[in-house]
């Protein structure tokens, strides 16, 4: 490479010449297959976005001028931009850099926050608060794309940036089409007739010639034409959309074409206000099996060849494949079962129930809040919607879920994969919150499988709730072996006892087979331990846990979300609520951000591995051994004490 390993800072691309910045483009595409196929990450969208990223970069100076990414798994290119291409060694990995932006990594980067849709709200901030300071050389730019205008969280902020005229902002969209797959709805069909249409003012300018060429009548008719603009604009370039609200727009212009992009972004930089510029680029270009991709693009891979982009690795069958099998044979059994998703057919193998029943499924583009609502409809209407998404993003509708749902008691069922520490993508997409907040959910009943066969005894029982919502949640990755239960006592699971009933644990879904693994490396130091799984988590069947924990000495609960409100917690209400008086102990995620790394060497960092969950064990029963030797010599000692 020619130019890459010699760039350190943004300012280095101000002095490369056309051809350079051509090659320089090569070079960085050549770079990310190489790097993202050994890590794994999002490669299709950061192919398409190379010479746009170059151009932002060549007109504005960051970090003066703030750039913000929308979807941060667009900023690679951004990255190493500014001096982090060495990072790439280890991307997502321990020690290397985010595959987001990261404000630790570096000043360029603003918002951390991987979830789409939330830039312009950010951007409209940041230059609100530059106005008010009296800031005039320094300007905002939003970068949107994969997406994100499907997001009712973009157009509220739309609406806001556009009533003020004075807000140096600049909208860059990055139109590729697709989200994780083509997006979906009508901002897309709209942003589709851009691409296709030519602009109205060239066809005002034929117009004007062939008119003025035209006796007595052209000139009186162009000028009724142009009293029209608004109109023909409409008709021929429905950009005025954007316009109608009060942002100037530019474009559409060639993505790869860095020259064209310069002068667009110069003049909306001098425009001093406002302004949307429209960007069309290919996702996955220059990358063959990208392009060759239809589906999604190369959006994200995991670890890959490459040359042919097939996964390096054979690995087994997924949570989400076999969630995707049994919804199809739901769907088979059941004509009131449809599926809605949020731009995420493919990831939550919703994309196999679309094939067999497309007539029941609905991808809303990226929009959480509405997916829930729009479920909420069609239960009351009699269907039985399920509403499949990673368990980050559900966060996203919490009072969807809360008001529109709960409180209607809408038989819908929410499916949340990725729950738990998720690892490479780091903070914002750890699925370790959706415990802690169904649990202040009134109606709702949230399941926790195992295994696979408890998958697909799970769901069926979820969809089979007519009056509550229910929640099913699993977590990334290839299933968990199957664990079958040697006793099933009030709908709870016996998965281990030892010989003395000494601690009794109880393990939330894919923890269970953790928990019977350090149950019996602690039955070999000598405690009795019990595993049972719930099956379902929320509400607990808190008299059944009641009546077992009579013949132990404490409980253990172990858990892949925040102790902070999570399953201990609420078990630990009930019991004192109750006046029941067993311990309760509670091994989970502690309230805190988690950067990404690997999710074996979170747990392990966490303390969530068998060998450290089976040392705890064995200290908390030696624990209350010596407790209750402590009140033994005491009672003794009272016993002795002399009368008066």
């Amino acid at each position: 490479m020619k130019f890459l390993p010699r760039l350190k800072s943004p300012s280095d691309l101000a002095r490369m010449s056309e051809a350079e910045l051509t090659e320089l483009s090569a070079e960085i595409r050549s770079f990310l297959v190489d790097k993202v196929s050994k890590s794994g990450g999002h490669l299709g969208s950061n192919l398409g976005i190379v010479e746009l990223t170059i151009a932002i970069h060549r007109v504005f100076q960051s970090p003066h001028d703030v750039v913000i990414f929308d979807t941060g798994h667009q900023s690679y290119v951004h990255k190493i931009l500014t001096g982090r291409a060495d990072g790439f060694e280890k991307l997502r990995q321990r020690g290397g850099i985010s595959g987001y932006p990261s404000r630790a990594e570096s000043e360029h980067d603003v918002v951390e926050n991987s979830h789409a849709s939330t830039s312009l709200s950010w951007a409209d901030g940041v230059a609100r608060a530059f106005s008010v300071q009296g800031i005039t050389d320094r300007t905002v730019v939003a970068v949107v794309g994969d997406g994100a205008l499907t997001g009712g969280m973009a157009w509220e902020a739309l609406n806001n940036i556009a009533a003020s005229q004075n807000l140096r902002l600049v909208i860059v969209v990055n139109d590729n089409e697709r989200s994780y797959s083509p997006t979906i709805g009508g901002v897309a069909t709209y942003l589709s007739t851009l691409r296709a249409t030519k602009g109205y003012e060239k066809f005002l300018d034929w117009g004007k010639g062939v008119l003025e060429r035209t006796p007595v009548v052209g000139q009186p008719i162009y000028e009724t034409l142009h009293g029209m603009k608004k109109g023909l604009k409409d008709i021929v370039a429905p950009q005025g959309m954007f316009e109608d609200l009060g942002l100037k727009y530019l474009g559409p212009i060639d993505g790869h074409d860095i020259s064209a992009l310069e002068k667009a972004l110069i003049q909306a930089k001098k425009f001093e206000g406002p302004v949307l510029v429209h960007a069309i680029t290919e996702k996955g270009r220059g990358h063959a099996p990208a392009i060759n991709d239809e589906a999604e693009k190369f959006h994200a891979v995991g670890v890959v060849d490459p040359e042919t982009g097939e996964p390096l690795a054979k690995a087994g069958k997924t949570w989400t494949q076999e969630f995707s099998d049994a919804l199809v044979e739901l769907g088979g059994q059941r004509k009131d079962i449809v599926a809605l998703t949020a731009a995420m057919l493919g990831p939550t193998g919703l994309d196999k129930f679309q094939e067999n029943y497309p007539e029941r499924t609905f991808d809303v583009g990226i929009a959480e809040q509405h997916a829930t609502t729009s479920a909420a409809g069609m239960a009351f209407a009699g269907l039985h919607p399920v509403v499949a998404v990673y368990s980050t993003f559900l966060n996203r509708a919490f009072d969807q879920l809360l008001l529109d749902v709960a409180l209607h008691k809408a038989g819908v069922t929410f499916v949340l994969d990725r729950a738990g520490v998720t690892g490479d993508d780091g903070p914002s997409h750890h699925g370790i919150w959706d415990l802690a907040l169904t649990g202040i959910v009134p109606t709702l009943r949230v399941a926790a499988p195992r295994d696979g066969a408890r998958l697909r005894e799970l769901l069926g029982e979820a969809v089979s709730v007519k009056d509550a919502p229910t929640l099913l949640r699993f977590p990334k990755g290839a299933l968990s072996p199957e664990l079958p239960a040697f006793e099933r006592r009030e709908g709870i699971d016996v998965l281990y006892r030892g010989e003395s009933p000494d601690i009794l644990v109880v393990a939330v879904g894919a923890m269970a087979q953790l928990a019977v693994d350090a149950a019996a490396q602690a039955y070999r130091e000598g405690v009795g331990v019990t595993v049972i799984d719930p099956r379902w988590v929320r509400p607990l069947p808190v008299s059944a846990l009641a009546r077992m924990a009579e013949r132990y000495s404490r409980i253990v609960v172990i858990e892949d979300g925040v102790r902070s409100g999570g399953i201990a917690s609420s078990l630990g209400d009930s019991f004192r609520d109750q006046n029941i008086s067993t311990p309760i102990h509670s091994i989970g995620v502690p309230l805190v951000f988690i950067e990404h790394s690997k999710r074996n060497q979170i747990l392990g960092d966490l303390g969530i591995t068998a060998q450290s969950v089976a040392r705890q064990l064995v200290s908390w029963f030696s624990g209350s051994i010596t407790q209750e030797v402590t009140r033994l010599q005491v009672d003794e000692s009272a016993d002795r004490k002399p009368l008066r």
